[in-house]
């Protein structure tokens, strides 16, 4: 653009007070409660606390360094967790493409010969969106711990080896790679067939083809899927801590370092060793792979593809797949089937003692502080999220690019590292007194965190539903004399609706499912549905855990089907058929 190009819009810009004042008051939002907690966390980081004992009394003092840091690096324990992370994360991310890989590439490419399979698939897809993070680490209890279904009363077992990273990794993958089946789903059919089709004109067997033609173009999606599921691993904190056992992950050394050995500093500093992970990984994954995916496969396919029938590769892949989406069904069921059993593993007749326990012990409030806080959080998330949406995609102003990246900065920084920083930022840092202070310990943090954690999610939906309005449109309205605000309310919101009731439910599931992050930050005083099952799961509790669990999953379930609803009566596409 040239130096005129953008004095025009700058004029343009200063012409309109609505805007700038958005403009402002989003990026004070940004810099608060994204970058402020971060920046602090890693200043934090370089404070070192220096004691010495002087004529029998004991002097503090500070200085800047990297003593935090070599404090924890000496720590065995600490460095162990960082390898344990690593490989975690590694076999993770490679068992959960693999298995996204295939049921993407059934799903796309054979022909399964029944409707009831590709149903399955979706369901099995939606599942971990509706659930909290931490459900399959139950039923991997029910089914593979000291007194597991399999271990003992199949198998007869003593010992188990699911606590440890074999158990996490087990119930990582099956959470996540729906995830990656999804991605890959949608590059496989990108694929124009008849790019495999000339291989096998020229006489290549179709693991050739395979090989040297369908493979390479799907590399670098195969590449960030992995990156997505190794963030997402690196950064789980629930799983590790159920069934983790002794094997120790930086996300849950990062909590008992701060609620065990009350050390700040050196958890400030663990911290600030997964930040940097994560954000590496993350600048990978957005900034080179996912480009790069996008250069290789653009368009769609010139005609549909013809299915593979050939029995000797359809039926071992439909029945592989099959089976594993029948394991994960059976783990998503034993939840509700744990929460009506008196004791599992003992005594296996139905009861409802645990939903008679929750609600007689502070059951209510449990729910009730948890939607209230969730609902507080929707509304907010989604009209924020489509505003930074707007001003990235519709305006041009200096600090555009900056903007974007802050808000979906969030997407790469771990819950336990976000709550070690609000922590640090509003409880000992900048605003530890004055009108911000007041926040720390009650349930406007939580909100705020769960408005920073869902921000990219819905900020990402709106770019890409404000990508596919022609500005003339707006335009017409700025013509006829309506100012900024007067057009997004009137012109641009009701176009991306679909994309706000989105945002709105994908906030609420995330927020009352959110663990990690809040977990540092709750107080006695809001009681939330997440942290009651991950501490009567610590506790061996596992009936009283599944009841929660269960009815967490219904509320979420409930919510889901009420945006489709919506969006199925409003949406934007029905509105121009009619």
């Amino acid at each position: 653009m040239t130096n005129q190009g953008k004095f025009l819009d700058r004029k343009k810009l200063m012409a309109d007070p609505i805007m700038m004042v958005t403009i402002i008051a989003v990026s004070v939002f940004l810099l608060l409660f994204i970058l402020y907690p971060l920046v602090i966390l890693l200043a934090d980081s370089a404070v070192v606390e220096n004691s010495v004992i002087k004529d029998g009394l004991k002097e503090t003092s500070t200085s800047i360094g990297f003593g935090n840091f070599v404090r924890i690096f000496k720590m065995s324990s600490f460095r162990k967790s960082i390898v344990n992370t690593l490989w975690l994360g590694f076999v993770s991310g490679i068992g959960a493409t693999a298995i996204g890989f295939l049921f993407a590439y059934v799903d796309s490419y054979v022909d399964t010969g029944s409707v009831f399979v590709k149903k399955l698939f979706s369901l099995v897809s939606v599942l971990p969106v509706v659930s909290p993070p931490f459900v399959l680490s139950l039923s991997a209890i029910f089914l593979f711990g000291r007194t597991g279904l399999v271990t003992r009363t199949i198998l007869n077992l003593n010992q188990t080896s699911l606590y440890g990273w074999r158990g996490i990794a087990l119930v990582q993958i099956m959470t996540f790679f729906p995830v990656c089946y999804l991605m890959l789903k949608g590059l496989l059919k990108n694929i124009d067939p008849s790019l495999e089709e000339a291989a096998r004109n020229l006489g290549a067997g179709r693991f050739q083809v395979f090989k040297t033609v369908t493979l390479p173009l799907l590399l670098p999606g195969l590449g960030n899927a992995f990156l997505v599921t190794f963030i997402e691993s690196v950064a789980d904190f629930a799983n590790p801590m159920i069934i983790g056992g002794n094997f120790d992950t930086l996300a849950t050394s990062i909590y008992l370092q701060l609620t065990g050995a009350y050390d700040k500093a050196g958890a400030t500093a663990m911290a600030v060793v997964l930040l940097v992970i994560s954000m590496g990984l993350f600048i990978i994954e957005k900034y080179w792979l996912e480009r790069k995916s996008v250069a290789t496969l653009t368009g769609k396919a010139s005609r549909e593809r013809q299915p593979v029938k050939d029995k000797s590769v359809r039926y071992p892949l439909v029945t592989i797949c099959i089976l594993i989406s029948v394991f994960v069904l059976v783990m998503y069921a034993l939840v509700p089937l744990g929460s009506l059993f008196k004791l599992w593993g003992r005594d296996y007749s139905l009861s409802l003692k645990w939903y008679q326990y929750i609600f007689k012990n502070k059951g209510w409030r449990v729910f009730t502080d948890s939607m209230y806080l969730s609902l507080l959080a929707s509304p907010v998330t989604a009209f924020l999220s489509m505003i930074i949406a707007y001003l990235v995609v519709k305006r041009k102003f200096p600090g555009r690019s900056l903007m974007e990246f802050v808000a979906m900065l969030a997407m790469a920084v771990p819950g336990t590292v976000l709550g070690v920083g609000f922590i640090r930022g509003f409880n000992s840092g900048l605003f530890h007194t004055g009108v911000l202070s007041g926040i720390y310990g009650t349930g406007a943090i939580l909100v705020i965190v769960f408005i920073v954690r869902s921000l990219p999610i819905g900020t990402r939906s709106g770019i890409a539903a404000l990508r596919q309005i022609d500005k003339s449109i707006e335009e017409a309205a700025y013509d006829m004399g309506a100012d900024s605000g007067k057009v997004f309310a009137t012109v641009t919101l009701p176009l991306i609706r679909d994309s706000f009731i989105s945002g709105f439910v994908t906030t609420f599931v995330r927020s009352i499912t959110a663990i990690s992050a809040v977990i540092l930050l709750v107080t006695p005083k809001y009681l939330l549905i997440t942290v009651r099952i991950n501490e009567f799961a610590e506790k061996g509790g596992y009936g009283v855990a599944c009841a929660y669990a269960t009815i967490l999953i219904l509320i979420t379930y409930l919510a889901i089907s009420i945006m489709n609803v919506l969006l199925s009566k409003l949406g934007t596409g029905k509105k121009i058929k009619n």
